[in-house]
């Protein structure tokens, strides 16, 4: 576990140099014949930090929006969701497969079961989220961090909206430094892969083949 801990803040170092410093243009990932992709990052991450999962969507022909409007998505759950709704309604984005890191599975399941009446939304991939909490959120200093107590009221609330659960695929490793006790998602789609962390598991090569085959999978009853 010690390996996996250090590898994986390794991998978030260099990761938050290259997202902040060469996160590429998001204009150049919109062309795509395929599903519209939106990818909703975690806390503190720029949205070039979700780059190895953003290209590998983008090279199997999805367009794919990014936000830089949410910057290091330090803002609350319900707030950010709105900036994402408004995102998907201002380019009237349909049949939309959001993908996200930590954090933004919290922001991409808001946006699913409180501000998609039109139903943009129709699947959902989320990578080491955690859906009820984590413990060690109560340690944190920073107001945004301690919003992922098991207590918090925004959490709570999302783990009683059970309908959009069959909508999302969930991905997690078998030891996540930031989620001591990983939990199902009640009715979802749960991944567990033989690996360990909370950040690298976004380079992995089967965590890319998930994202593309949710993205390409026909809309239920389409």
């Amino acid at each position: 576990m010690l390996k996996w801990w250090a590898a994986d803040y390794v991998y978030a170092v260099v990761w938050q140099v290259k997202g902040t410093l060469r996160p590429g243009r998001p204009a150049d990932l919109l062309p795509g014949d395929g599903r519209p992709v939106v990818v909703i990052p975690g806390v503190w991450e720029p949205w070039g930090f979700m780059r190895p999962v953003i290209d590998a969507a983008h090279a199997a022909g999805h367009p794919v929006h990014v936000l830089p409007a949410l910057g290091r998505n330090s803002r609350p759950v319900p707030a950010t969701a709105q900036v994402v709704a408004a995102h998907l309604a201002a380019h009237d984005l349909r049949d939309v497969v959001i993908v996200a890191h930590s954090k933004g599975g919290l922001i991409g399941k808001y946006v699913m079961t409180e501000c998609d009446p039109d139903e943009r939304v129709t699947r959902m991939v989320a990578i080491c989220t955690p859906f009820a909490g984590s413990e060690y959120a109560r340690f944190m200093a920073l107001a945004s961090l301690r919003a992922f107590s098991p207590s918090d009221p925004v959490t709570l609330a999302l783990q009683e909206q059970l309908h959009a659960n069959e909508r999302i695929t969930t991905i997690t490793g078998v030891f996540d430094p930031h989620i001591p006790a990983i939990a199902d998602l009640p009715g979802a789609t749960n991944i567990v892969l033989p690996d360990g962390g909370h950040f690298r598991l976004l380079a992995r090569p089967d965590v890319h083949e998930i994202v593309v085959d949710a993205a390409d999978r026909p809309r239920p009853g389409g």
